[in-house]
Order: structure tokens, then sequence, then C-alpha cells
């Protein structure tokens, strides 16, 4: 085969140096081109950005403030938008080179390229060193001069307990609702939420009305105007009412109302609360969904809360065939917790309901329940006991005896496990700003709780309760996040004191070692209920840095 030479390579020596380089427009070798031209002429090789360190936020040019990791792709976007001859030259490479991170600076490393002469084009790799001065946003500015708030949302509940803020702090935390919030504000019934702009309230206000049954009003006060220039300065305030009435509630229907509603017996249960509750008639199994306009046309309250809730024992039940849904009608026979139990058993007679120790406690109640479904001979079950009840009510008056049950059963409940008093595998998040002005943030108790006083106890024990309801109700847990607790111990909240989280930390029961509980033998050895709904591993979320979700004392 025949060798074939390729054409040769014609070579002259650069004009400066002498060097034989390849023919080119400027007959100058690449290092003689560089030394002639700088094409990083007109880019700084120093800046700097500014970033928060309340909020965590650079300033991105001219006047925005964005969140930004350290070496992200949004932080090397501020950065290059700090350099003002970028525009004249192409960039064909930027990254980040590692800096300590208490050093102050970001290195950058950029690529650009020039045409410098006729069909010439340099390529260029330099540095770019940022300074990261520390200020203070707008936002933040404002935070710290305190009372600067511009929007207010005043969430109110009427009824003795907090389980729905509770309940509604999870909802916040989860849909991350938080955010825009400037400070919470617990008061007696309810909380303040301040906001630093309308649109953030605005968008408060709408996601408690996707959430719970609502009312809103809005109103605003004027504090300055500008004659000159037709501008004034507002504050606003919206004002939302949640409906009085929660899950497991017992409720009486105005007659008129209940003939309105499909003609459902006027005595129900709450069985769901969503942005409309649900009630349900436990003997026909007949449900109306009652919204928060056709509510507040007619308003009621309940007659019963959860707090009046009288343990029963199933002695007997029968399904009685009516199926809706989950519900399973059924005839049950049930007597008071404890009704047949000697009276030795019981560790101190003061402890002993009044009705537990009348004549009554021995007595077997006859029912129909909507849990045929759900309960078995032998279990424990929550419901109120109407027969020695005696309810304010004008509605509940004008019921015909005979639409009266003496026994309303509205949940399982699992009084064996609640003895075991074992550690709980989960946790919860919590809004944790300091009580006081507006605008403090700090590592202290949850929003709802901390104004302390009388009413502390009843807060904790409305906790524990929420905590329980969680456990119980799966369906409860699909709308929260439960997060992974590595060595949490928790117990009864009216037993101990709470070890606080940081600005998002979960306040955990910590266990007194210098109390001990006298616990009978009898219930020490009950057998745990086999069908406990208890909180699989799946269902749990694991803990990261960025949610300060761990403990910020060491025990």
């Amino acid at each position: 085969m025949e060798f074939v030479p390729g054409p040769a390579v014609h070579r002259v020596l650069c004009a400066d140096c002498g060097t034989p380089i390849v023919p080119n427009s400027a007959n100058l070798c690449v290092a003689c081109l560089r030394n002639t031209v700088d094409i990083t002429e007109g880019i700084p090789k120093q800046s700097s950005v500014s970033f928060c360190r309340n909020c965590e936020r650079f300033l991105s040019p001219p006047q925005s403030w964005t969140l930004a990791r350290p070496e992200s792709q949004e932080l090397l976007a501020i950065c290059l938008k700090r350099l003002k001859g970028l525009s004249k030259v192409r960039l064909t490479e930027a990254h980040f080179i590692w800096t300590e991170p208490h050093s102050k600076r970001l290195r950058v490393s950029l690529t650009i390229q020039k045409e410098v002469l006729t069909s010439t084009i340099l390529e260029q790799i330099f540095e770019i060193e940022y300074l990261v001065q520390h200020g203070q946003c707008p936002d933040c500015t404002k935070l710290a001069a305190k009372n600067t708030w511009k929007a207010l949302v005043q969430v109110r509940q009427k009824v003795s307990h907090k389980r729905t803020f509770l309940y509604l702090e999870q909802l916040i935390l989860k849909h991350g609702t938080q955010k825009d919030t400037i400070s919470v504000k617990e008061v007696r019934d309810g909380l303040d939420f301040f906001y630093s702009q309308r649109s953030h309230a605005i968008k408060m206000v709408e996601f408690l009305a996707g959430v719970v049954p609502v009312r809103s009003k809005g109103s605003e006060q004027l504090l300055s105007t500008d004659t000159h220039s037709g501008t004034a300065n507002y504050k606003f305030t919206y004002s939302v009412e949640i409906v009085p009435v929660c899950k497991d509630d017992l409720v009486c229907i105005p007659p008129k109302q209940a003939r309105q509603l499909s003609n459902i017996s006027p005595l129900t249960i709450c069985t769901r609360v969503g942005n409309s509750f649900q009630l349900l008639d436990p003997a026909t199994l007949q449900s109306c969904e009652i919204s928060a306009p056709v509510y507040w046309r007619t308003p009621f309250v309940s007659l019963a809360t959860v707090t009046d809730l009288v343990e029963f024992t199933i002695l007997d039940i029968e399904p009685s065939g009516a199926v809706r849904g989950k519900w399973v009608s059924a005839d049950a026979q049930v007597a008071m917790s404890g009704a047949f139990k000697s009276h030795g058993s019981y560790g101190d007679q003061d402890t002993i309901m009044d009705h537990e120790n009348s004549s009554v406690s021995t007595q077997i109640f006859h029912t129909r329940t909507h849990l045929g479904a759900i309960l078995q001979p032998g279990d424990t079950a929550l419901g109120y006991h109407l027969s020695n009840a005696n309810f304010n009510s004008d509605d509940f008056s004008s019921l015909p005896s005979s639409r009266i049950p003496d026994i309303i059963l509205v949940k399982k409940t699992y009084p064996n496990r609640r003895k075991k008093n074992k550690t709980r595998n989960w946790k919860l998040r919590s809004i944790a700003k300091e009580a006081g002005e507006e605008g403090e943030t700090g590592a202290g108790r949850g929003v709802v709780g901390r104004m302390g006083g009388r009413d502390h106890k009843k807060v904790e024990e409305d906790y524990e309760r929420f905590l329980q309801d969680l456990e119980e109700d799966p369906e409860l847990r699909g709308t929260v996040n439960l997060y992974a607790a590595k060595d949490t111990k928790m117990r009864d909240a009216t037993d101990g004191a709470r070890k606080k989280g940081g600005q998002y930390g979960m306040d955990v029961d910590e266990v007194d070692t210098n109390n001990t509980t006298v616990v009978d033998e009898d219930e020490q050895n009950a057998e745990e209920e086999p069908d406990f709904p208890a909180v699989r591993l799946e269902e749990l979320l694991e803990e990261f840095d960025e949610m300060t979700l761990g403990d910020s004392e060491t025990p």
C-alpha cells in the first residue's frame, strides 16, 4: 500500500518571541497575544454580596432578596449579576471554588471568550473573589423595629379546649404557611398571626377557609396619607371565626334545620371536620354535610364535647344489617366501665366518679351504634351518658323522650394500652416562637399554650388527648406530618414537665424520675389490645438539620 503523506503544515515565527506558530491574523502566539490584549479588562476581580443573617437571604440586584444555599445555582446567578462588564464577553463556564464557611469569602472561577482581532477568538480563565457583607433586609429591619406589621389575622373559636388549634398548627406546618408570618401571638380564644404584607394575610385566610369551616371579615385602619401624591398607609385586620363544632362532639340540630337536611334526626355526632363538617345519626346511619355558609345562617353549638365522654364496656353486640361506608349499624349491650369490678380493686374511694359509685353503675344499657364493624364483646368504647345528662338547650328539651337514647357510643378506646405508658416512637414539630412582643422568635414552647397561668394544665391535657387521637385515628394521622423520634420519652402531660426544642422544635414530655406512680397489679398485668392502630415506621418522616427538630438541650 502506497504511503500518501499529509499536507504540509506551514508555520511562521511569532512577531514578538519568534516561536514557530500556525499562521493567524495577528501573527502572535497565545502567550504574546494574552500579554498584548487582556479580555478581562473592565470586569472587576473583587466584589461583594449582601447577606441577611436573620432570614439567611442574599440581595439579588436591584432590590429583591433571595434564599440561596451555599454553592447553589441561585447564589451563582446572584454573584454573576454583580459583575458589570460581563455583558461585553461570552461566558462559557462558571463554578464555585471551595472556601471556608466562616471566611466570609466566595470564590468563583469564570471562563470567558472574546474576539480580539479579525477571526481570532481568545479564551481566558480567571477568578473573582466576593466579600460577604452581613446586613439586614427590609423585612428583618421592620421586624427588629417592633410593631411594624401591616396585616393581622385573628383566628378565634369559642370552645373550652385547644385541640382545634393544636391540629391547625400541624396543618400550617405541613403546608408551610408559617413562612411569611412575622409573629404568632396567643390570645384567650385563639391565635393572632402578624404579617408584613396584606397579600400574605389574604393567603392565610384562604388557607384557613380550605381546611376548616370559617367565616371571615376584613377591616382597615388609616395610619397616614399624602395629599400631594394621593397615597395612604393602612393596617389591615382580618377576623376569622371557626365553627364551634369539633370532631366527636354531640350536636342537637334545630328541628327546622334538621328537616331541611334530609329530615335527619336532630341528635347527631360530628364524625369529620374539614372545610365543612359531617354529622351522623348513630341509629339510622343517616348523615349530612353542613358547609360554613349554611351553618352561619342558623348557628348552633355542641351539647357535649370529648371531655364529657364516659367509658363503657361492650357486653354484646350484634350487627343489624344496615351498612353505609365504614359504618355498620348494630345493637349493643353496654355497661359502665368497671361496673362489675369489686370495690377492693379501687385504690381510693375518693377517686371514683359519681356515676361509678351510684346504683346505675351496674345497670346494663341497650343502644344502637354505628360502630358494628369495629367493636367486639369485651372492648371499651367512649360515649355520652344521656340518661344522667342535663343540657341547657331548648332544642334538646323539645325532643320527645322516645327519640333520646340512654347511651350514644362515639369511638373505641384502648385503656390497657394507655396503662402501659409506652414510649412513643414519633414526635411533632411546633411553631415555637417566644411569647411577648410581635417579632420575637426563639426556642420556646409551641404557639399553643404559651400563656401559662391556670389554663396551662388544661392545655397540656388537651395536647396529650390530641396525641392519643393521632395514635388511634389513622385517617387523622394522614393529614399531618409525624417525625421519627430516636430517644424521645413521652408520657401523660399531667405528670411531667415539657422540654423545649428549637424554633421549629418538638416540645417533648420529660420523664421525672423523682415521681413514682402506684399502679394496680391487675391494671399492670392487663393484656394490651391486639387491634391497637399503632404508628408504623413507614408513616414517619426523617428529621433534617434544617428543620431544627433536634433537642437544643442535652439531658
